[in-house]
């Protein structure tokens, strides 16, 4: 008790949450774009309940592994070597994360461009083509390469623990209420679909590279997000405009 009453009352130590929790909450962002784009393919009364078990299992998922942090850390120690070049637990699930997105964002994208597989799409249940366990399951899946990543990251900006379980519980929260608006607000713009799945892509292609022990500032990832968003943004607006003004004339 004494040790939390010193860390609240240590400035050093707000300034290192209040760094910490933007920083999983930006690192949440991918997470959050995956599973508005998976959970979006349920049937409608499922998708807000499939959100909401996939967040809070990762929630507990994430606390199990702070729990297991010198663990956690030791991941980063090479364990194989191919071809000159070494590679940690760390690179490798961060490899194995990037592929896995770049497959789904693309399996994803030829499904939304492909006409045959839309005519298919129309004749199967929606349950079918991605059941609930399925979704909870990739969910989870992706979880663990975020996770690993930004547990990493934070045991490079503080060693409380307090502070790290606080993080990641404020970010999760954030994730838990952005998620059933971002996610209908996806669903709503077919063309935001198109753009997040490039995120996705993106997202893949940096752990893939960071993995393999290039480093990717995430400054110029978010800022590219952020520049892609904004067009976008206009873009919605400029059709509702028009949409407005053929209804008027109409």
């Amino acid at each position: 008790m004494e040790y939390l009453l010193e860390l609240a009352a240590s400035p050093t130590a707000w300034i290192a949450l209040a760094t910490l929790v933007a920083m999983e909450i930006v690192l949440g962002i991918d997470n959050l774009i995956f599973i508005s784009i998976l959970t979006n393919k349920l049937p409608v009364e499922f998708r807000s309940k499939a959100r909401k078990i996939g967040i809070s299992m990762a929630l507990i998922m994430r606390l199990a592994l702070l729990s297991t942090v010198a663990w956690i850390v030791q991941l980063t120690d090479p364990v194989i070597e191919i071809l000159g070049n070494a590679f940690s637990w760390k690179d490798m699930i961060l490899i194995a994360g990037g592929l896995f997105l770049l497959w789904k964002a693309t399996k994803e994208i030829h499904e939304s461009v492909d006409p045959h597989g839309a005519k298919e799409e129309a004749k199967v249940s929606t349950t079918v083509t991605l059941g609930f366990a399925a979704a909870i399951f990739q969910i989870l899946l992706l979880d663990i390469v975020f996770s690993v990543d930004s547990i990493i990251t934070a045991v490079g900006m503080t060693e409380h623990l307090p502070i790290m379980i606080i993080a990641v519980v404020a970010a999760v929260i954030v994730m838990m209420v952005a998620a059933d608006p971002l996610a209908n607000f996806i669903n709503d713009n077919p063309t935001v679909v198109m753009l997040a799945l490039g995120f996705l892509i993106m997202i893949g292609m940096t752990l893939i590279a960071e993995g393999f022990g290039a480093h990717v500032p995430k400054g110029y990832v978010y800022a590219a997000m952020a520049f892609s968003t904004a067009i976008e943004m206009l873009n919605i607006f400029a059709r509702r405009a028009r949409l407005k003004r053929e209804a008027a004339q109409g």
